[in-house]
């Protein structure tokens, strides 16, 4: 079976060029240029991915992301044509997977829907791949299990995106131990990093954001200044 992407962006020229290369490689796609129809395709398909772009003719992308993430936890890529931090550090809080900033090369796109759709499907192929629950850990009422990727915390399941969960038990695994931002982005996002990339901090704080931690004492995932992030 295909997998189906939706691509939602007023430019028509880029739409389409996204949409030529997508074909391409094999995957059926769904392509819009305005928010209303994309979330009436995201309501009635079974996607598997999105791309977005942030300047909408009736919404943002970034209310759209926020919006499909409420029913859906596939990726979700955001395309930007601004390249301050603010902007990408906003979309990826509000659930995005990635962001790739305009004008870009539509290999380097397809590449990188590539690299989220596998994250996605080992994601998704979890349970199935396992016979049993044998990567649990528990920390103080923090109970996340690797091989069926679900997380609960004193007993109320937390719905996270496929970085989220790999982020969480990445710190968990190494609880006790500081773990870089670097480190981190390397081990889940499996690409280089760079020291102006905003990613991680950004997807630390949606993942309190779900814990109901509060950012200046969270009781989980501490914030050790100028070296990382550890889990006690």
């Amino acid at each position: 079976m295909k997998e189906k992407i939706m691509i939602v962006d007023d430019e028509t020229s880029i739409a389409d060029l996204v949409e030529v290369y997508l074909k391409n490689d094999g995957y059926e796609v769904f392509k819009f240029y305005n928010a209303a129809d994309a979330l009436d395709c995201a309501a009635k398909e079974d996607l598997s991915l999105a791309v977005l772009d942030v300047m909408l003719p009736d919404m943002d992308g970034f209310t759209l992301c926020q919006r499909i993430r409420e029913e859906h936890f596939y990726p979700i890529i955001m395309l930007t044509a601004k390249v301050e931090d603010i902007d990408k550090i906003t979309g990826l809080t509000l659930g995005a997977d990635d962001y790739i900033t305009k004008p870009f090369n539509p290999l380097e796109l397809l590449a990188r829907v590539k690299t989220q759709l596998r994250r996605y499907m080992r994601y998704n192929n979890a349970d199935a791949n396992s016979e049993k629950d044998t990567d649990e850990l528990d920390i103080r009422g923090l109970q996340i299990s690797k091989n069926s990727h679900k997380c609960c915390l004193n007993g109320k399941i937390i719905s996270l995106t496929p970085i989220e969960f790999s982020i969480l038990w990445y710190l968990c695994e190494r609880r006790g131990t500081v773990v870089s931002s670097e480190e981190l982005f390397e081990a889940v996002w499996k690409e280089k990093y760079l020291d102006n990339n905003n990613t991680v901090m950004a997807h630390i704080a949606r993942l309190r954001e779900k814990m109901n931690e509060p950012a200046r004492r969270p009781k989980y995932i501490k914030t050790v200044w100028g070296v990382g992030y550890t889990i006690e």
